[in-house]
């Protein structure tokens, strides 16, 4: 009886630790997730297997991505945005590349094994995506895998990877989750009579992603579809101009991507998914030999998904900057009559990922540190909620001057000596090699280059910034591992099923440039393989770029064709770091097993096991690449200042008993896309800009503020603990683009007032007169009167 009675006190205790919690939209979401799992969800209701459209809020626009800075928690959003475009335009390019070379009658599309392992190569790449897919419409996908099977297509095709759990597996001896387990299929492989397996009908019940785009019933006229112009120049120095149809532009409406709502995946990985959705266009009717019968077409959608549980929700309420629709908006505890709600990443589906900073007008209690966490302030008890969590008002608020003077001799000297590099400096590439670096004369140097290479530490932050990039080419590099060490060319099997052919010339053109379109911010890419390792070449390397942002023009060369010392790719000295570092042990290489199920025959009534099962390659991870120090790009094709990743990929040698190195997939971004970080950091850390802020030591601290790009000022200067901001305004900080403005008004001896950017001491939080204080006036002046 006691310990019945301990329990409930127990229980009463926790119960009434949040009462005062009002009930929102999270606790909806939460139940909804919680009331359906792998056993129940085939028989619960349709709209039971949904969330909400707004459940996922700020989702990445490419309209949107090269004008406003894109924040760390929705950095996965975006790298699933730009997969899914990139597939969409590989596919869309190498469907349409019969066109390049029609005379032969035969199909150039690929074998189903590069499907399959397309798919996979997306999410080894990437531990943020968790399954990828491509679905055909009925009848619109053709395969060179089968005898006897040309201008003939697949009823339906849809090969798809997602990530298994396994913490089981037997190969796994240890018991520990790898993430590194991929189970394969194809989903068109269904029998006929199964409407409920068959993604295109209604009775699938989650292929909202299918419907995004297919099936392509278009009011009018066909030839609407988006066109794309590509030049190419082979490695004899020939010349073509090649033109084909893809996804929407970025200046279409809609855009080449669509977000689907959070759905549960029923019956597949069970789990509840967001999925970023892109069309494959294709032109039909095939191989007629009448051009102005064929109409382009949306032939199938690539779906690329990711857990749900894993996105940031925003708790904050709607304000300018912070635009709807989102289901949580205003769920946050923060009190709003002192203080402010401000999102934080990297806390996916849960309470607290915010905090909360006091309102213009107000500051922090002396004896705190920082704004008060979201987490913190979530697992508060009532008393402690309605006690605290409150900033002070803040007295004496001053009026920012409108007018101002030069700064006096003795306060310019002030600043001079503190900043001493502005007193004697150096211009040009000589200000690179100060002691203490002078961020302006840096910047007006880098801004208007010679052709030369900086030192590292100017890219810092690059390797967090580019990580999407990065992924990008490491994607490519995973693929054409699997690929080249999964296929064998001269492997028969039983009945009319073929083996893949060897990759081609056009697919790997295609994919080069899918990475330059996929992703906005790569300025160029390039396959770069190792001599005699591709198929009948001695040298191949194909190499595509942009001279704009947002165009349809993009540019393709084999740039082997550059076939002197100096111009030589074996030359570049990240291929060379790259081929010596994995010139014999590849112990250290990611490990990736695959379970493949493929179709059983021609029509796929079912699926049955691959003929190795399961399998597994070797191949790099983004840590095994290689980071480049900046350089301008004089004698290249995109004359700016460039940051270069690449990524290795390794294939078996030529009689299948030991892996080599094959060659090097290499992105290159724009430096001055990076956003620099002014502010103090550890001492190992190399930063060429690190403490180059100009804030207040004494009362405040240096925070970085994204989207700044490659420029002076990209932080703010916020009050330090016991100290205020004085001014009134809609602020609480110092802008660092203003306080770097005034301080070059003091070097250059104009009127400044950057001598008043500073915090003072938190005092009175009013004007009031003290009752007490006046008591004990009037008390001492009496007596010394007497």
């Amino acid at each position: 009886m006691l310990l019945v009675w301990v329990l409930c006190t127990l229980i009463v205790c926790v119960y009434c630790q949040y009462e005062w919690q009002r009930r929102d939209a999270f606790d909806e979401v939460r139940m909804k997730l919680d009331r359906v799992d792998a056993n129940n969800c085939p028989i619960v209701q349709h709209g039971d297997l949904f969330l909400p459209p707004d459940s996922v809020s700020h989702l990445p626009d490419v309209k949107d991505v090269n004008i406003n800075p894109v924040f760390p928690n929705r950095t996965a959003l975006l790298h699933l945005h730009n997969m899914a475009m990139s597939r969409a335009f590989f596919f869309s390019y190498i469907l349409q590349a019969r066109f390049i070379r029609p005379a032969i009658n035969d199909t150039y599309d690929p074998g189903m094994m590069y499907y399959f392992l397309s798919t996979v190569a997306d999410v080894s790449s990437n531990p943020h995506i968790n399954a990828s897919a491509i679905y055909f419409s009925p009848n619109m996908s053709y395969s060179p895998s089968y005898r006897g099977f040309f201008n003939k297509t697949f009823p339906k095709f849809a090969p798809r990877t997602f990530r298994a759990d396994d913490f089981n597996d037997p190969i796994h001896l240890e018991r520990i989750s790898t993430r590194n387990t991929f189970t394969v299929g194809d989903l068109g492989a269904v029998s006929r009579d199964t409407q409920s397996n068959d993604y295109t009908s209604d009775f699938y019940r989650i292929n909202k992603w299918y419907k995004a785009w297919l099936p392509d019933n278009v009011v009018g006229r066909h030839d609407t579809k988006t066109t794309y112009q590509v030049e190419i120049r082979y490695a004899n120095n020939t010349n073509e101009t090649f033109t084909f149809h893809g996804p929407p532009g970025a200046d279409e409406v809609p855009g080449p991507v669509k977000w689907t709502q959070p759905y549960f995946d029923c019956g597949r990985s069970n789990k509840w998914l967001v999925s970023a959705v892109a069309p494959v266009a294709d032109i039909y009717p095939r191989h007629t030999g009448f051009r102005h019968i064929e109409f382009p077409t949306y032939a199938a959608v690539t779906v690329l998904e990711m857990d749900f549980d894993r996105i940031d929700i925003n708790q904050c309420p709607i304000s300018n900057g912070n635009n709807g629709p989102n289901l949580f908006a205003d769920t946050a505890r923060c009190k709003q009559e002192t203080t402010e709600c401000e999102p934080i990443h990297g806390w996916g589906f849960r309470r607290g990922g915010y905090q909360c900073r006091c309102r213009p007008g107000f500051r922090l209690p002396t004896v705190v540190r920082r704004p008060f966490l979201g987490e913190i302030v979530e697992r508060a008890t009532s008393e402690q909620y309605y006690n605290g969590f409150d900033c002070l008002k803040i007295g004496w608020i001053l009026k920012i001057p409108i007018k101002w003077e030069k700064a006096s001799a003795y306060i310019r000297e002030k600043y001079l000596d503190r900043y001493y590099e502005y007193r004697n400096f150096s211009t040009g590439p000589e200000s690179l090699h100060n002691r203490q670096m002078n961020i302006d004369e840096v910047l007006k140097f880098i801004h208007g280059p010679d052709d030369l290479t900086l030192l590292g530490d100017i890219s810092f932050g690059a390797e967090e910034q580019f990580v999407n990039e990065a992924k990008m080419a490491v994607r490519l590099a995973n693929f054409l591992s699997a690929f080249l060490q999964i296929t064998d060319p001269k492997e028969v099997f039983s009945g009319k099923r073929l083996t893949d052919r060897p990759i081609s010339e056009d697919q790997m053109f295609g994919e080069t440039l899918a990475l330059v379109m996929g992703d906005s911010k790569i300025w160029s890419a390039g396959t770069y393989w190792e001599r005699n390792k591709f198929t009948n070449r001695t040298l191949f390397a194909p190499y595509a770029y942009k001279k704009e942002l947002n165009t349809r023009k993009f540019f393709l060369e084999d740039v082997a064709r550059l076939n002197s010392t100096e111009e030589l790719y074996l030359n570049k000295p990240w291929f060379q770091f790259l081929k010596q570092r994995w010139a014999a042990n590849f112990d250290s290489l990611e490990k990736f097993y695959l379970k493949m199920k493929i179709r059983s025959n021609e029509t796929g009534e079912h699926t049955k096991k691959y003929e190795h099962y399961p399998n597994s390659y070797r191949a790099a991870n983004i840590d095994h690449g290689h980071w480049t120090s900046p350089y301008f790009d004089c004698n290249g094709k995109v004359k700016k200042w460039l940051i270069t990743y690449a990524a290795p990929f390794f294939g078996w040698d030529s009689i299948r008993v030991k892996l080599e190195f094959k060659g090097v997939v290499a992105v290159t971004m724009n430096l001055l896309q990076l956003d620099i970080n002014q502010c103090p950091d550890k001492y190992y850390v190399s930063n060429a800009f690190k403490d180059t802020h100009k804030c207040d030591r004494r009362t405040s601290y240096c925070v970085p503020i994204l989207g700044r790009g490659f420029e002076i000022g990209g932080y703010k200067c916020e009050c330090l603990q016991g100290y205020e901001y004085p001014f009134e305004d809609l602020i609480t900080y110092y802008d660092g683009q203003l306080v770097e403005s005034e301080f070059s008004n003091v070097v250059a001896e104009k009127p400044t007032r950057f001598d008043m950017f500073k915090c003072r001491l938190a005092g009175a939080s009013s004007l009031e007169s003290s009752f007490y204080a006046i008591c004990s006036l009037i008390i001492a002046l009496w007596i010394l009167q007497r």
